[in-house]
């Protein structure tokens, strides 16, 4: 097996010009390192440097052997700094964005237990639907509802799971207007929607075998917000389409019922957003591996408390 260690003099040796200054880097003599070098090739059976009284090169197999090599200390810098951090106890504030109804369903209910365990730690949590420059305006975590997982360029991404839409109504309206059999029979049910264009909405629901069924419809009730929206779904107003985090305890109560569960919009991936895994404080790293904890599962349904 391959001596990390020569891996990473070798490495020193070449980031920092030569064997004297990585000597003095490390705290190891500069004959030492030559000779491990030295041997490091022989084991290898290829020149990675090239040697002259000016300077050194790297050979084209050095250049490979460099960047593996740099790779591996990076590595292991980065393990001792998580341990470091799993040793050290969390503090300071953790600055944090959520969408309203997240907030208001489950994000909110979470937050009392973390405190509670981390009582160093602050949080500053702004309730906004509102995308957010987390770099420019100094937060630490954004927490996003997407169709899909967002490419966020050079921030990072950690999949939290699925959040799945329902079409939703009291039993008394779907008693007064009828349970539909199918998608066809929607038409019958007074609707309530987030927008709509020309007084018409749509909603794109995917069904058995893949089926895929385009629902034009009049909403009775528009409104922009989701929670105004369960208001209104709560009073019997009409059906619409919630997501699972905000009905789940009132179809357990019986306050709501699931209209054809076999169909929905597609789901949603809730994920958290944050600038470098490199370089977080333990607080940020708690909070993280806090709500990959309880939010929800890995690839399951959001489920609230």
């Amino acid at each position: 097996m391959q001596d990390l260690n020569d891996m990473l003099y070798f490495s020193e040796v070449v980031d920092r010009g030569g064997f004297a200054a990585a000597g003095r880097a490390l705290g190891v003599p500069k004959s030492k390192l030559s000779r491990r070098v030295a041997e490091l090739e022989t084991r290898l059976g290829v020149r990675l440097l090239q040697r002259t009284t000016r300077k050194l090169s790297l050979t084209e197999a050095g250049e490979l052997f460099h960047r593996h090599s740099v790779a591996i200390r990076e590595e292991a810098e980065a393990a001792t700094e998580a341990v470091a951090m799993v040793q050290t106890e969390p503090r300071g504030t953790i600055r944090v964005t959520c969408p309203v109804t997240l907030a208001h369903s489950t994000i909110g209910m979470l937050i009392p237990a973390f405190l509670e365990k981390h009582p160093q730690v602050r949080i500053d949590m702004q309730v906004t639907n509102r995308v957010v420059d987390l770099v420019a305006e100094g937060v630490d975590v954004a927490l996003r509802v997407r169709p899909t997982l967002e490419d966020s360029g050079s921030l990072v991404v950690k999949n939290l799971g699925l959040t799945q839409g329902m079409l939703v109504g009291t039993p008394a309206l779907l008693e007064r207007h009828g349970r539909p059999a199918s998608v066809d029979d929607l038409g019958k049910l007074p609707t309530l929607a987030m927008s709509a264009s020309d007084g018409k909405a749509n909603w794109t629901l995917l069904g058995p075998a893949g089926k895929v069924f385009e629902f034009q419809h009049r909403p009775v009730y528009t409104a922009d917000d989701l929670l105004t929206l369960k208001f209104a779904v709560s009073q019997g107003a009409g059906i619409s389409i919630l997501p699972d985090y905000m009905c789940r305890r009132d179809l357990e109560r019986g306050d709501l019922e699931h209209v054809l569960p076999q169909w929905g919009p597609r789901p949603g991936v809730l994920h958290a957003v944050f600038p470098s895994r490199r370089g977080l404080t333990p607080a940020v790293r708690r909070f993280l591996d806090y709500l990959g904890d309880n939010v929800m599962g890995e690839g399951k349904a959001l489920e609230c408390p």
